[in-house]
């Protein structure tokens, strides 16, 4: 009988340890996550105040503002390289 207890009180502090341990680990995790979203969060924010900033600053001129929109439809993948060309020479009448 003795011998019974012991190995039930045994199996009950590594239980217990097992389950600390668990939730530890568990909270750590929880706490990393939740730091990377909260960047994830700031950076997407920065990022869309800055095309916002951008968006805002009027170009100076017509041929300017045509520029601009074809780079950046280029850097969108919506524009080739060779159909960028030629709208940016078509838009400075080369």
């Amino acid at each position: 009988m003795p011998r019974m207890l012991r190995t039930v009180g045994r199996t009950a502090v590594i239980a217990g340890t097992a389950s600390s341990v668990s939730g530890r680990v568990s909270r750590r995790q929880q706490g990393r996550w939740a730091e990377q979203d909260g960047q994830q969060q700031q950076e997407a924010q920065q990022q869309q105040e800055a095309q916002q900033q951008q968006a805002a600053q009027p170009a100076s001129d017509p041929t300017t503002a045509k520029l601009a929109e074809l780079a950046e439809l280029h850097d969108q993948g919506v524009l080739t390289d060779d159909e960028f060309a030629a709208a940016k020479a078509k838009a400075l009448g080369i």
